[in-house]
Order: structure tokens, then C-alpha cells, then sequence
């Protein structure tokens, strides 16, 4: 007995190892770094410990603009790309020729580049001083509205841009696992539910739904994180200079204070991690709580 305890944790040494270089100790590395005040790069000397750079990181301007950017990106991207790949994956549950077909199309962007999805978003919405030509725009005008420069513009119209962006990329791998996912749920339930003369609707709530929930509660789950993780989807479309943009991002905040111009603070750039994986760390947990009333395994 004890010597196949032995071997599994021999077999699984080499999963220990690699997730203690680089998931552990960098974790530890970042807390360690977040506390020490008035880090020097180069002399790699600190004047002291204590809360400073978690202090100069809420006031800063720039951290608080991406740190509003992200909460938006969260809260429409991810309930709206679940909701509306939710109704995809039932329509293309419910047909049976060219299902495949249609699943391949809803898959494409997934593997598709990031930046280059970004450029042609950039390309479809841009508008120049001189002439209109984002294919978005001449549709605004061939029903008498007004151009509106997406990329430059307003703040309203730029979140909307991204946020359009960011649905499109997240889409086809939520498509993917709830058409699986529904297509698991076996046909007795709904035969016994239309022997009772159950409305669709009904079914949906009480057999599909349920059913699902798993599914359901691990796309939301990781949505939360990868939202919050956003960073290439702005730098596609508006460039990398998102302080400027207004567009900025907390994990772009992160990178502009380690490599950017002007950058190579990594207190700094550890302190908004901190806050970003206690800020995630939470949700995560209010969702953990919330699926135990709602998931049915």
C-alpha cells in the first residue's frame, strides 16, 4: 500500500515541479514584491515594508481608469456572451442537417489570431477625418445617422467596440461546450415531460437548464477570469498605448509599469496584481457559494 502511494506521488512529481516554478514561487515573488516600498530595478534595494505601493496604486489615475474599464468589460461581456451562445447552442440543437456545418462556422474565430481579429474590428469600425471608411460607419449613414469614430472617439463608443470584440472571440468555445452539453441531456426526459404535455419553455427551465448547469456554471466561472485577464483584445484594436486611449486594462496597468516607457516598477506592477487576483479570488468565491443552490451534478 504504501509503496503505490510512493508511485503516485513519483508520477506526479513532474506536475509538482512545474506548477511550483511557475505558478507558486512567481505568486510568492509578486506578494513579496508588492510590499516593498520604493523597489529600485537596478540596485534591487527597497527603503522599507508596508502598504505604500498598494496606497499609490488606488490613487493612480490611470489604474483607477483600467480598473473602471475592466469592471464594464466584466459585467456586459460576460452574462451576454453566455446568454447569446446559450441561444445559439439551442437553435443549433435543434436542426439536423448542416449542424455541422454551422458548428465550424461558429468555431472559426476561436482559432483565429487575436490581433489580427482586433485589426479587422479596427478596420470595420475606423473612421478617418477625411472619409468614412469603416464598413460600420457607411451602414450608420445609408440610414441617415452620423459617423462615429469608434477607435478615437467618444468613451462610450470605444467600450462598445471592445466589448463587441471581446463577445465575438469568447463566443465560439462557449457555442462549442453548451451544444455539447445539451446534446448530453437524454431524450427519455423530454419524452416523459411531452407525454405530460409540458410547453417548451417548461422543459427549458426544468430539464435543459438543470441539465446544463455544470456547463453553465464553468463558462461563467472562467468568463469572470478571462475578462478580468483582458489585455490583447484593446491592444488589437487601439493600439499599445491604452493610457492614452483611455482604454487601458488592470493586466495592461501590470505590464506598462514593468516594460512600457516610463515603466520598470515592479512593486507597483505586483501591488495591482494583488489586487487584481484578490479581486477575482472573491468573485470566484461568491460564485462557488452561489452554484451550490443552482448546479445540479
Amino acid at each position: 500500500m504504501k509503496l503505490n502511494k510512493s508511485k503516485g506521488w513519483l508520477y506526479l512529481l513532474p506536475a509538482l515541479i512545474t506548477l511550483g516554478a511557475f505558478l507558486v514561487y512567481p505568486l510568492i515573488d509578486v506578494f513579496i514584491y508588492s510590499f516593498q516600498e520604493d523597489f529600485m530595478t537596478a540596485s534591487q534595494e527597497y527603503t522599507g515594508i508596508g502598504f505604500g505601493n498598494f496606497s499609490y496604486v488606488l490613487k493612480d489615475p490611470d489604474f483607477l481608469q483600467a480598473l473602471q474599464n475592466t469592471l464594464i468589460l466584466v459585467c456586459i461581456t460576460v452574462p451576454l456572451s453566455t446568454g447569446i451562445a446559450l441561444l445559439i447552442s439551442l437553435g443549433l440543437s435543434s436542426i439536423k442537417r448542416l449542424r455541422g456545418l454551422f458548428q465550424t462556422l461558429y468555431f472559426l474565430p476561436y482559432v483565429c489570431n487575436t490581433l489580427a481579429l482586433g485589426m479587422v474590428f479596427m478596420l470595420l469600425f475606423n473612421k478617418t477625418s477625411d472619409a468614412n471608411v469603416g464598413f460600420i460607419n457607411n451602414i450608420i449613414e445609408a440610414f441617415g445617422g452620423t459617423a462615429i469614430d469608434f477607435i478615437n472617439g467618444p468613451y462610450w463608443a470605444k467600450m462598445f467596440v471592445l466589448c463587441f470584440y471581446t463577445i465575438w472571440v469568447v463566443m465560439p468555445f462557449k457555442v462549442l461546450i453548451l451544444t455539447s452539453s445539451i446534446a448530453s441531456v437524454k431524450d427519455d426526459y423530454y419524452n416523459a415531460a411531452k407525454v405530460d404535455g409540458t410547453s417548451k419553455w417548461r422543459m427549458f427551465r426544468k430539464i435543459t437548464l438543470p441539465m446544463i448547469s455544470p456547463s453553465m456554471f464553468y463558462l461563467i466561472i472562467t468568463g469572470f477570469i478571462g475578462a478580468f485577464k483582458a489585455y490583447s483584445d484593446a491592444v488589437s484594436i487601439f493600439g499599445s498605448n491604452l493610457n492614452a486611449s483611455g482604454m487601458n486594462t488592470i493586466v495592461g496597468y501590470v505590464y506598462d509599469m514593468l516594460y512600457s516607457e516610463g515603466g520598470g516598477y515592479p512593486s507597483y506592477a505586483s501591488a495591482a496584481a494583488i489586487i487584481l487576483f484578490i479581486i477575482v479570488l472573491t468573485i470566484t468565491c461568491i460564485n462557488l457559494i452561489i452554484s451550490k443552490k443552482h448546479v445540479h451534478y
